[in-house]
């Protein structure tokens, strides 16, 4: 007989949970839409139907997998989401999503002095979880304020339970010390007490293992954001390691013996479990942008007949929206091309490679901050499914691209749910779970031919 861990990942439009095995073989998968609210500003999800969608989730995928022990559950959700409820744990106001806008214009940043942040190591944007915190005190000034994975893992629990530095982190937490500075507390009122990720949380009550199937009992573990649990789904967890996640837009996140301090505040790091810091950054640019830019178009057709690796007399910044957060952070940046397509083929490649470009300009900027970079980069997101493409990053990048076999934040909930019920490192669980199923070789040729576009763009952008 086996033993399972259990991950559940909470997306903005869906409950995914995984069951795997201790070797990494996942035996099981859960999956729940989610509805949200969408108006302006406005960015709302009903909190109760994250725990119909886990309940829903998590039994589809135990359903699947043996009748083995479950040693543990972990939870990731969005960064940023918050719910307010009462002592019970029942909403008391919608949930404000990540990217829910209305309290852009809150104050409450002004009312906490600068030498906190210093003193953190970071440099808060108006994106993060702070301004809605405040803004949902303002409305009601009674009742919890949770993260989105608090609110799921104390309803496993039956009670509240303790935050994770990890979701916290951009409600102002301090990782190192896992308590709140005194001046956030001051201007955001009562918040969770704070733990480490991979610390226990409590066990599932009986009232939970009726919904979702997991055996009364089981190890509630705390999780981190779903960037992180990426970043633990891929296995690259030594120092020097890096994940890039391309998707509607890019994310990066490694592996750093020290907390990386980037003024402009584009780059930001979690504390992980074993200790180290994963220095990481989020940029709007990412392939997003082909579907405002080649509408109904076959894509894979344009991959097999546009100049991918060809030296352009173009360069692309495919900016889809308005500002930019990493590698620099420019509210009032837009895309732009230099230069004029031939024809529609070079149009794309110019799109193509421009992501590419920018891509290795947040690694020389995190480099250029200190934080150590290897030979090789774990690739995952929605991009990783046009091979020439990942083929073009590698050549732009000079660095092998690995692809995991399993890349889904779920999954790296499982791994840390594994880590912490085996009493092992992250990293050692990693080890014996997570398995490359690709890797892609730079072509140095390539990369010289493509050199000159990635240092035109690369003037234009930061010179101005």
């Amino acid at each position: 007989m086996g033993e399972l861990a259990v991950g559940v990942d909470l997306g903005t439009q869906g409950v995914r949970a995984v069951v795997s095995d201790l070797r990494g073989h996942v035996l099981g998968q859960g999956h729940a839409p989610l509805a949200s609210r969408r108006e302006g500003d406005r960015h709302e999800q009903d909190a109760e139907q994250w725990w119909s969608a886990v309940g829903t989730a998590v039994s589809a995928a135990l359903a699947e997998a043996p009748k083995w022990p479950v040693l543990g559950v972990a939870t990731c959700a969005t960064s940023g989401t918050v719910v307010l409820t009462d002592e019970a744990l029942r909403p008391t106001f919608p949930a404000l999503m990540y990217d829910d806008l209305r309290a852009r214009g809150h104050g409450v940043l002004s009312k906490i002095d600068a030498s906190v942040w210093e003193r953190l190591g970071v440099r808060p944007q108006p994106s993060w979880a702070l301004g809605r915190i405040a803004w949902l005190r303002d409305r009601q000034p009674a009742g919890l304020v949770l993260h989105q994975a608090d609110f799921v893992t104390g309803r496993l629990a039956g009670r509240p339970v303790a935050a994770d530095t990890s979701h916290a982190l951009k409600s102002g937490a301090d990782p190192v010390t896992r308590d709140w500075p005194e001046e956030v507390l001051a201007a955001l009122g009562p918040l969770p007490e704070l733990t480490k990720p991979g610390a226990v949380l409590g066990e599932v009550c009986a009232e939970a293992a009726e919904h979702t199937g997991l055996p009364v009992g089981t190890p509630i573990i705390a999780g981190m954001t779903d960037g992180c649990a990426a970043q633990l789904a891929t296995g690259a967890l030594d120092v020097g390691s890096w994940n890039s996640v391309l998707g509607t837009t890019l994310v990066v996140k490694g592996v750093a013996e020290r907390r990386i301090i980037d003024p402009d505040g584009s780059v930001y790091s979690h504390l992980s479990p074993d200790g180290h810091w994963w220095p990481g950054g989020a940029s709007s640019i990412g392939a997003g942008v082909l579907g405002s830019e080649f509408p109904g178009r076959d894509l894979a057709e344009l991959d097999a007949r546009a100049p991918l690796r060809e030296a352009l007399g173009c360069v692309s910044y495919p900016l889809a929206g308005r500002g930019e957060r990493f590698p620099f952070v420019r509210p009032d940046a837009e895309g732009f091309t230099l230069g004029e397509p031939r024809d529609e083929l070079e149009r794309y490649a110019a799109v193509l490679q421009g992501v590419a470009f920018v891509e290795r300009l947040c690694f020389e900027h995190v480099a250029g901050l200190g934080a150590p970079v290897g030979d090789t980069i774990r690739v995952t997101g929605g991009a990783v499914r046009s091979a020439a493409w990942t083929q073009l990053r590698a050549d732009v990048l000079g660095r092998s691209l690995e692809l995991p076999e399993v890349a889904q934040p779920a999954f790296g909930m499982a791994v840390l749910a594994a880590a912490s019920a085996t009493k092992t490192t992250a990293a050692e669980a990693a080890r014996d779970m997570v398995r490359v199923a690709r890797v892609f070789e730079p072509d140095a040729r390539v990369g010289a031919d493509l050199e000159q576009g990635y240092q035109r763009l690369r003037r234009s952008l930061l010179d101005d």
